[in-house]
Order: C-alpha cells, then structure tokens, then sequence
C-alpha cells in the first residue's frame, strides 16, 4: 500500500523525468537543425550563378528626341534603341566618364545652344560624337568635341590652320555645330533628320529620303552608322537623365569640374608659349589643356587678330575648401534621404 509520502516522492520523480526527456528531445531537435560541419563548400560555379546577375532593360515608353516622338511602338524601332540602351549600359566605364564629363562640359554647351536656338538635347550629340574628349580625332580626320571635318568647320567659321584650330574651342565648335543644324533643320523640318544629317552629311540624307520616298528617319534604311546614331545620342539621354535607374551611382564630388578661369586678349605675337605660361605661373601643359585650339608652341598672328587666351583662378585646379563644403553637404543630403 503507498503511502502520500511516497506517492509525492513517485511525482516528483516522473515531473524529473518528462522534463529530462523533453530537455534531451530539443537537444536533439536543435543540433539536428545545425548545418554539417563537414558540408562541401559551393563551388565557384554555383557561387557565380547565385551572386552574379544581368538584367534585361525596361525600353521607355514615350521617349522623344529634340520634342519629337521615338515610335517605339514599333518593333523594330523599339529592338533599335533596346541594343543602343544595352551597349551604354553594360559598357559602364564608357557610361561613367560620359556622366562625369557632362558634368564639367554641358554647363558650358548648354547655354550657347538655347542661344542659337537648338534643342537641349543636342548636347547628348556632342557626347555620342566625340565622348567630349575635346582632342578627339577620328579615323578620318573629323577634330574636337564636335568632331568637324576641316571643310565643314571652315564653312562654318572656324579658323582652322597649323597654329590654331578652333574645332578643338568648345565655345566657338558648338556655336558653328548649331549653326549647322539649325541650317539641317530649316532643310528637313525634323530635328532627328538634321541629327542623321550631322553624321552622314545633308546631301547624303537628301539622296536617300528622295530614293526611299519618305522624309521621315525611322522609315530610313541606313549604313549600320547612321541608322545607329540617332538611336544611340537617345539611350545617352536616357541613360544620362535617368542614371540611378540604369546602375550608375556617381557622387557630387568624383564628377569632373571646369576650372575657373579669366582671359587674356592678345593681339600680336606669342613667340613660345612656354614662356608665356610661365609669365603667368603655369606650366606649357596647363596653358595648352585649357586652350587647346592652339596647336603649335608659338603664335605668329601676321594679321593681329585679337585672340581670348584662358587662364586659370590661382588654386584653379586644386578643390577648393568651397568644392569640398558643397560636395559634404551633398553627400548630407544623400544620406538624409536615405
């Protein structure tokens, strides 16, 4: 017969024992959930394809050039522009000197376009044509930002000797490259055939409008140049104006910036211009990258023409402690926004 001590003594005992049990039962429930020690390490393979991704790109669907219509709802217009988004996009150190090189050079195009008249746009142009490196020189012998044959630039108004080339001025190539397009322009009545017309010249696209029977360049059938071109100055626009939404993510302060300067009128003759660049504590190099239409190392100037030399601010090419304020409080308001 038990007695109510040992019957407290046999409950004590079997409370112990379920709670062992249960204790030893999620011992082995959580070691079991633990990874092997032992298991093999992935692959490169397999890491790559679980890390390393290519996306396809969305293709806009109301892009317009110039204020005009890309009919993208067009199939083959809308593959066109897909390979030109995908070429700038995937090629991204190309993309990113082109981000950062607007930065220091479409404050200067900006301005003389809207005075002459010429749609904003254009200056993605002048990145499709010469990646504003302003020493650009193609195969062909087309110089500068605005890649001008000799021809065209003298017929626009450049000087263009072995002393000075004003195709490599920014300022006067994108005054004569307006000139010529809004000259296209008041040809076509289309700001996309006159962009056509920049690359394959007027009398080309002419001949080709008259043969194929339309005045319109998306019904164009063209040299693989120049049925790229347009498409391509519109991914650079759309890349451009929409980065973050492309990949690219780029800070205030790794952007290029154009020096400050003031100019110097000289009407005679320079007889080198590494002295003259030490007169004004530069070096031959400084002087000529920031004037870099002078192409000799003297200046003769029979005529006394009157030229504008650029020089640099003092500390010119050195951040200023304003640069290095403006860009800290940019990077501020990232993170706020964030």
């Amino acid at each position: 017969m038990t007695t109510r001590n040992q019957l407290k003594t046999f409950k004590f005992l079997s409370g112990s024992a379920l709670i062992l049990a249960a204790a030893f039962a999620w011992g082995l429930f959580t070691y079991s959930a633990e990874p092997e020690q032992n298991e093999p390490a992935p692959t490169h393979n397999e890491q790559f394809q679980s890390e390393y991704n290519i996306f396809s790109l969305p293709v806009p669907e109301n892009p317009t050039f110039a204020g005009e219509p890309v009919p993208v709802e067009r199939s083959y217009i809308r593959e066109n522009l897909d390979r030109e988004l995908l070429v700038n996009t995937y090629w991204q150190s190309q993309t990113l000197l082109f981000i950062k090189r607007a930065a220091k050079y479409f404050p200067i195009i900006e301005p003389i376009l809207k005075a002459e008249g010429v749609p904003d746009d254009f200056k993605f142009l002048a990145l499709a044509e010469s990646a504003l490196i302003i020493r650009s020189v193609s195969p062909a012998g087309a110089a500068g930002p605005w890649q001008f044959m000799k021809g065209a630039g003298t017929d626009y108004g450049l000087e263009i000797n072995s002393q000075v080339d004003e195709r490599y001025h920014i300022e006067k190539a994108t005054s004569a490259a307006s000139r010529f397009l809004k000259s296209s322009y008041e040809k076509f009545g289309s700001w996309t055939l006159a962009a056509a017309a920049y690359n394959a010249g007027r009398s080309h696209v002419i001949g080709q409008l008259d043969r194929q029977k339309t005045n319109n360049y998306y019904d164009l059938l063209l040299n693989d140049e120049t049925g790229r071109y347009v498409y391509r100055i519109i991914a650079i626009k759309e890349i451009l104006e929409n980065p973050v939404s492309y990949g690219f993510h780029v800070k205030e302060r790794d952007l290029y910036y154009m020096e400050p300067t003031y100019t110097v009128e000289v009407d005679s003759t320079i007889s080198n211009f590494a002295d003259f660049a030490q007169s004004f504590g530069l070096s031959y190099k400084e002087l000529k990258d920031l004037n870099p239409w002078l192409r000799d190392d003297h200046l003769t100037n029979s005529r006394g023409k009157t030229y504008h030399i650029k020089i640099p601010e003092e500390g010119a090419f050195i951040r200023s402690k304003f640069q290095n304020q403006t860009h800290a409080a940019s990077e501020l308001d990232e993170q706020t926004q964030q």
